[in-house]
């Protein structure tokens, strides 16, 4: 099927370079004289969308439409209609190629409660990744619920519970202290150490179940967002590195990255 553009821009070289007159070339194309004659009022304009999605696709290579168009929206402030951005991005062939995944039947999660406040549940949970001399460094993660805000992205090469409480500390030193920890069955988070801790501080932890990190959603998405968005992607020489860019890219994040439980919203930025 070949669009009216297409039949038009075929129509006018038909004229430019044989002896055919305007009607006989839109009668021969099935395009109007109105048609034939059309100028585009926004092509400058399109261009730039255009530059500004490749530009935000190669930084940002694992978003879809939808946070593309949220973060120009919402973050840059552009008003420009979805529909029109969407046609530019399809054209441009942006959109990400995913690969279908053989369904497996399981059992329906119980769903999770969603907060109604700040510092109502914080989630914690660790990421595993390695340097380039192949030496394994973790990553102990921290969110608040509520708008998926990340609070702490601690790295190191070993984090028992004594780190764990110290970054946990270091939060509550700026930041009201939650009613709920939700986490997995770690051994960092059944030692005596961090129930301890939990218990003074009166803060409840709801541990998942077993083989259920579904149960523990919200960090398990944020871990993901973390793995394709900076840690799968770089290679980093020292442990140093790792903590600079984790510093970096949590503040964008919180502060940049549109995030689709907030209404496409970064989580500092949404209502």
């Amino acid at each position: 099927m070949v669009k009216p553009s297409q039949r038009r821009e075929m129509a006018q070289h038909a004229v430019a370079s044989r002896p055919m007159s305007v009607r006989l070339a839109c009668v021969a194309f099935s395009i109007s004289e109105t048609c034939y004659r059309y100028q585009g009022k926004f092509n400058d304009e399109n261009s730039y969308i255009a530059n500004l999605l490749i530009d935000l696709t190669e930084e940002q290579s694992d978003w879809g439409f939808g946070l593309c168009f949220s973060y120009l929206r919402n973050v840059k402030g552009h008003s420009w209609n979805h529909k029109r951005v969407y046609r530019i991005y399809c054209e441009l062939a942006l959109n990400l190629r995913i690969r279908p995944r053989r369904r497996l039947n399981r059992n329906i999660p119980e769903p999770l409660k969603e907060p109604t406040r700040p510092n109502q549940v914080w989630s914690i949970d660790f990421m595993h990744d390695q340097l380039v001399d192949g030496r394994k460094y973790r990553l102990f993660n921290v969110i608040d619920d509520f708008k998926r805000e990340g609070l702490a992205m601690e790295a190191g090469f070993s984090l028992p519970s004594l780190r764990v409480i110290r970054t946990l500390e270091q939060l509550l030193e700026w930041r009201e202290k939650p009613l709920i920890i939700r986490c997995d069955n770690g051994p960092e988070f059944i030692s005596h150490d961090f129930v301890n801790w939990a218990k003074h501080h009166n803060i409840r932890i709801d541990y998942i179940q077993p083989g259920n990190p579904q149960q523990n959603a919200y960090i398990e998405r944020y871990n993901r967002t973390a793995r394709y968005g900076w840690v799968s992607k770089h290679l980093f020489e020292t442990l140093e590195e790792v903590e600079n860019y984790a510093t970096k890219w949590l503040w964008f994040y919180n502060h940049e990255r549109p995030h689709t439980g907030n209404g496409g919203k970064p989580p500092l930025i949404a209502a």
